[in-house]
């Protein structure tokens, strides 16, 4: 079976308070994007993993740890996992979340293990904050760590989109470290229903601030969108990828860093 793990944007992030487990409340905003890799699942004598694209840093794989999380709890036998790398990592749009929640999905397809949305989520919170998202995908308000999820009723415009990184890395710990945390203001709930030509001037991302601190050029970037049209722009989770939204794509967009990655689409 083959699945198409999509990534996320974040419509504002908030960091409320930091809690007593080490970890920080937050409330955001997630919104699927369909900028997505290739996964494939299929029976095996042996489990294996391999994957091509993008190189995968480290030892360990997201796909990996769903399996054995699922093995573990329902004996399944091996299988064949294959993932085609597009999403770039570390750059806030959750594609290795993504990619391990959508592992969870295939082996409960393949295997006809009847799990419920709500046992998928609790099987994705395991494996990390972002994960439970990408079982619904989506637009949905997440809180505590990440991990309560909150369907939101509403229609966004078919915007024209565009995802770029300018190949910095932001480590989520230091991101993290550096960020004030503030629960007293409008929720991100009130706001993202507000009015939509508004978000730019009250919709804000809290880990935007120290990077753009130390990294300017982030800062830079977020005004180009801007000179070229977009609705809104932000950055995504702790960074770096920088998105835009637009009515309408413009002809062409003047970047003052060339993207090491730039990717089109519409929603």
């Amino acid at each position: 079976m083959i699945y198409f793990p999509a990534c996320k944007i974040n419509l504002g992030l908030h960091i409320l308070r930091k809690r007593v487990d080490g970890y920080h409340d937050i409330e955001t905003v997630m919104l699927e994007v369909p900028f997505r890799d290739i996964l494939e699942v299929i029976p095996s004598d042996a489990f294996s993993f391999t994957s091509s694209g993008l190189e995968i840093p480290g030892t360990g794989n997201s796909c990996v740890e769903a399996f054995y999380l699922m093995q573990q709890e329902f004996g399944i036998p091996d299988v064949k996992i294959h993932l085609h790398k597009n999403v770039p990592m570390g750059g806030g749009l959750g594609g290795g979340s993504s990619d391990s929640a959508w592992t969870l999905k295939a082996l409960n397809e393949v295997f006809s293990l009847n799990c419920s949305t709500a046992q998928l989520e609790n099987f994705a919170a395991r494996l990390g904050s972002d994960n439970p998202f990408f079982i619904q995908g989506g637009l949905q308000l997440a809180t505590g760590r990440g991990e309560i999820l909150t369907p939101l009723e509403m229609t966004l415009p078919n915007w024209d989109f565009v995802i770029v990184n300018l190949g910095i890395h932001i480590p989520t710990a230091m991101a993290y470290s550096l960020v004030t945390p503030d629960d007293n203001r409008p929720s991100l709930e009130t706001i993202i229903k507000g009015t939509i030509s508004e978000w730019k001037n009250v919709l804000v991302n809290d880990f935007e601030v120290s990077a753009f601190a130390n990294y300017p050029e982030l800062a830079q970037l977020k005004t180009d969108l801007y000179n070229a049209g977009a609705v809104y722009a932000a950055m995504s989770g702790s960074g770096s990828t920088l998105f835009g939204l637009f009515e309408k794509r413009p002809d062409s967009v003047h970047w003052s860093k060339k993207p090491v990655y730039e990717v089109w689409g519409v929603l």
